[in-house]
């Protein structure tokens, strides 16, 4: 018996008591309505089984420096155990628990193994276009001077506008709103209000075999005619 101080029974001195007892493995705390086993004989007493070896674990978080850096925490535990384990088996036994519980969480959407947290590459590559200068599309000079003028800098200054805007642009036509939506539609991007089914193909001076823009064809001789530089 763990508790010897445990009082069973009271008897006088003609009584006499015979126990016999059954020791079993386990694991937790089982109480004793699970220990009652159907077709069980008259007189067997279950009782709660406690199989935890542990009896008492407290813990404390303290603030700890480690070199120039308090910014630390230190956890310490106090574990308290009977005599057929030592703490320090007992807290590796409960870790090991842990990590195989954690496991089977883990298990549950096997596709999330090697995830990144992040953009995704294609989301990567748009934010990296964000930041070009409007330089990089090779705009015919018409265009750029006009975008240039409004304050349009980069690409992602020039996917926040929508085709209206750029209307109200002075000498910023049709034309030049087609040249700024197919260069765009180069590096997978749009205007604020373009349309998911625009076909650069569609648009005059667009070549799709080689997927390039040809001024000459998109432009008339009056198009030209702006060609101041900033």
């Amino acid at each position: 018996m763990y508790n010897p101080d445990l009082h069973i029974a009271t008897l006088n001195d003609k009584g006499k008591l015979e126990v016999e007892l059954v020791v079993e493995r386990g694991r937790g705390y089982v109480p004793a309505v699970q220990n009652r086993a159907s077709g069980a004989e008259i007189g067997r007493i279950p009782v709660d089984s406690i199989y935890s070896p542990v009896l008492k674990v407290t813990y404390k978080v303290d603030a700890t420096r480690v070199e120039q850096r308090t910014d630390f925490d230190k956890l310490i535990l106090d574990v308290e155990t009977k005599s057929s384990i030592n703490p320090r088996d007992a807290l590796a036994s409960a870790g090991k628990t842990l990590v195989e519980l954690f496991g089977l969480a883990r298990e549950l959407n096997v596709e999330a193994e090697g995830i990144e947290i992040g953009p995704s590459p294609a989301e990567a590559d748009h934010i990296a276009s964000f930041a070009l200068p409007i330089d990089d599309l090779d705009l015919t000079v018409r265009s750029y001077n006009c975008l240039k003028r409004e304050g349009v800098h980069t690409v992602g200054e020039l996917v926040s506008r929508t085709e209206s805007d750029l209307l109200d642009i002075r000498n910023f036509g049709q034309k030049s709103i087609d040249e700024v939506k197919v260069k765009l539609h180069q590096l997978g991007l749009s205007l604020k209000d373009s349309p998911a089914s625009f076909d650069p193909s569609q648009v005059a001076g667009y070549d799709v075999a080689t997927g390039t823009w040809s001024t000459e064809a998109a432009y008339d001789d009056q198009d030209y005619a702006e060609t101041e530089q900033l």
